[in-house]
């Protein structure tokens, strides 16, 4: 059977499939002759920054160690776990413990004894000693004897307070919700006071940590603008505020550095973890400094090792290998090399590398 077939373009194509063709052809002719926003390179005068490696960390978190000693009976959770306030993380073998509680209430049976022994004991001698039958002395020996075993039964109270608490510290319970960062230890190892089990921390609050060089503490603490960069450089960092920033009162001998704690918003630390490796921007007023070439992050393009801008060439546009150098946030990136003051770039760099996309009207 024979069809009727058009050529377009070079390609044999049949009439049921000439109608999808035209409309591909049409949507990849409309994309790619859209205009590009495009912006031109300027030199302005920006305060000077600098960036130092930090380090995201839970505000709330606790490493929780035994109270009690004995075998670990059963351990509930595992590093990643979600635990609410008071659940029970952990069991310790309590048959001491329940030994203890036992005696403890059994001393106070004992105590009770005693002590109503003696209030009998009082009540009879005040009785003999109202009609004379015995001394004023004798009297005295019965009312001391029941303090004696009135402050016994205390004291065996007490004690069962005592024991009833170290039979609770068999049972190891999360401080406050959050989730299980690191275990210590396994069911059927041996617990003891103070050895660690496990650490718990609470997603919110975060904070980024920076050890910073006691050389530049003054110009920290003069910084005008502090950004905690969040990211990779080639898939775009993202900056978030402080709400607020603290410093340890206190230098590392060794390292000559101080702990510098910056607080985040809830808001902004949502999808951050601790432990998560960040970058913190120092940006201080623009004062003397020199005049730079400054860019906009978004006109950046980064495949791989190559970072590179599309530069407007006559009515086309042209990629071109940069060097960038720190991120400034609103202000933009520092143009180290491969751009001239006035190049036009293409603000959206992936539609300026369609075929035939054509730049708009620079931006100022």
């Amino acid at each position: 059977m024979n069809y009727l077939v058009y050529r377009v373009n070079g390609h044999r194509i049949r009439p049921r499939a000439l109608g999808l063709w035209a409309c591909l052809l049409a949507f990849s002719t409309f994309a790619v002759s859209a205009e590009v926003p495009t912006v031109a390179v300027q030199s302005r005068q920006v305060g000077a920054s600098y960036s130092l490696d930090g380090v995201i960390q839970a505000v709330k978190q606790s490493t929780i160690a035994a109270q009690a000693s004995g075998r670990i009976a059963t351990l509930l959770v595992k590093a990643g776990d979600k635990v609410r306030a008071g659940q029970i993380l952990a069991t310790i073998d309590d048959r001491d413990a329940n030994a203890a509680a036992q005696r403890s209430q059994a001393q106070i049976s004992q105590a009770d004894a005693e002590m109503g022994n003696a209030q009998a004991q009082l009540e009879r001698t005040k009785d003999l000693q109202s009609k004379g039958f015995v001394s004023k002395a004798a009297l005295d020996t019965a009312l001391s004897q029941f303090n004696v075993t009135t402050a016994a039964r205390e004291q065996a109270v007490a004690g069962a307070k005592q024991t009833a608490l170290a039979q609770g510290f068999t049972r190891v319970t999360a401080p406050f919700d959050g989730w299980i960062l690191q275990t210590f230890a396994e069911a059927g190892d041996l617990a003891l006071p103070g050895k660690p089990l496990l650490t718990v921390y609470a997603p919110q609050p975060l904070r980024a940590v920076v050890q910073v060089p006691t050389s530049r503490t003054q110009a920290v603490r003069a910084a005008t603008q502090t950004l905690v960069q969040v990211g990779q450089p080639q898939d775009g960092m993202r900056g978030i505020s402080p709400v607020s920033k603290s410093a340890v009162p206190s230098a590392d001998p060794v390292s000559q550095t101080t702990e510098w704690r910056f607080e985040l918003a809830a808001q902004d630390a949502a999808n951050l973890l601790p432990g998560q490796q960040v970058q913190v921007q120092f940006s201080q007023a623009q004062g003397g400094s020199p005049a730079k070439l400054m860019l906009p992050a978004q006109a950046v393009l980064r495949r791989g090792e190559l970072t590179a801008v599309y530069v407007v060439t006559g009515n086309v546009f042209a990629l071109r290998a940069v060097r960038v150098g720190v991120n400034q946030g609103s202000e933009g990136m520092e143009v180290l090399s491969g751009l001239n003051a006035g190049d036009v770039v293409a603000l959206d760099p992936v539609r300026a590398g369609f075929a035939n996309a054509t730049p708009a009207k620079a931006a100022k």
